[in-house]
């Protein structure tokens, strides 16, 4: 088993064993990367960019 391997088996397990954690980060994460398009482009996408922050929360929200 590879570096890499043996990271994303610990993260995943981590994730697992913290998945409150795991929202609130990408939850965040999310936000900022909106925030920032939204900046870049002096909102002028703001209505797609939700919509793209909300598809992306669904997708990595707490199953």
């Amino acid at each position: 088993m590879g570096f890499l391997d043996s990271a994303k088996e610990k993260l995943t397990e981590l994730a697992e064993q913290h998945p409150d954690q795991v929202e609130s980060l990408s939850d965040q994460a999310i936000e900022r990367g909106g925030d920032a398009v939204d900046s870049m482009t002096g909102g002028k996408y703001a209505d797609q960019v939700d919509q793209a922050q909300t598809r992306a929360d669904g997708a990595i929200g707490e199953r």
